[in-house]
């Protein structure tokens, strides 16, 4: 009776785990657009922003609403920005926003502003600010990661949705966003559209059923070395402006139906297994005390 009463549910937990409309698919929508001024573009960053949610007024340390975050990297000190190194972690720490920065370069850097030192990183005739005046990039790469913290934490997150701004994009198929879950599997992938020179684009995405922790943000082909220094002047040199994010927080992580799947499967060889030994009196009793824990 024991034996036939987990065959039962165990067939219920079966199917259950094996059928495809039991465990929905990361969704995302795309957010993107281009223009020659931060005016023409606000519309699609305000699309974005609502969203998300958090309303317009802003808290301490870029929090709109306990929803979203924001950076527009001017409230970085000058001490910290072009010609010096910014910390990977400033805007987890001195700037507690949840999120920290990797790049296979050498660190990253934010312009200075008028006055200090040569702005937008010394190539004025290229780029262009959303929110004046500062300007963000990776430092001998072309690279940057977004891996997401409990703001003022070392405690890993995830987010929902993830947006930024760009500026000169001038070259179709190389400037793209990558999404990667807790497993670090590639989830979400988007080229950002060509904005011409000086111009301004945007590109981000939301997602349901899912969840984000890392973005891979691609700018470009070529890499800033310092101000006013390129690893290649006939690459296409991009920037980045604003990040948009949702509050990042630590979020019950789901298997992937095809793992769920797979454990289904196994766990019905696994009773089949068991059946087959129920033949043998000898192996009986045990079999037996397996199926009541």
């Amino acid at each position: 009776m024991l034996l036939t009463k987990f065959t039962r549910n165990f067939s219920v937990l079966a199917a259950i785990l094996l059928a495809p409309a039991a465990w929905a698919m990361p969704s995302f929508v795309t957010y993107e657009g281009v223009s020659d001024t931060a005016a023409g573009l606000t519309a699609t960053r305000d699309a974005f922003r609502a969203a998300i949610g958090g309303g317009t007024t802003a808290g301490a340390n870029g929090s709109f609403g306990g929803l979203r975050r924001e950076i527009n990297w001017d409230g970085v000190p000058n001490s910290l920005a072009d010609p010096t190194a910014l910390p990977a972690d400033f805007f987890n720490v001195n700037s507690p926003r949840g999120v920290v920065f990797g790049t296979p370069g050498s660190g990253f850097m934010v312009s200075a502003n008028a006055g200090a030192q040569a702005i937008n990183f010394g190539f004025s005739s290229d780029f262009n600010t959303f929110s004046a005046q500062r300007l963000f990039t990776a430092i001998n790469s072309n690279i940057t990661d977004v891996f997401f913290r409990l703001p003022g934490t070392s405690t890993a997150a995830t987010t929902t949705a993830f947006g930024l701004i760009f500026t000169d994009i001038e070259v179709a198929g190389q400037t793209k966003l990558e999404f990667f879950d807790a497993m670090d599997t590639l989830i979400y992938s988007h080229y950002a559209l060509t904005t011409g020179n000086m111009g301004l684009g945007f590109l981000g995405a939301t997602v349901t059923d899912g969840a984000i922790s890392r973005v891979r943000i691609t700018a470009g082909q070529n890499k800033i070395l310092a101000n006013g220094l390129l690893e290649n002047p006939n690459d296409d040199v991009v920037a980045m402006d604003d990040f948009i994010y949702a509050e990042p927080a630590v979020r019950i992580s789901v298997p992937e139906p095809s793992i769920l799947a797979l454990l289904g499967i196994s766990l019905i060889g696994l009773k089949l297994v068991r059946r087959r030994r129920c033949g043998n009196g000898a192996d009986r009793p045990a079999t037996v005390l397996q199926l009541r824990t």
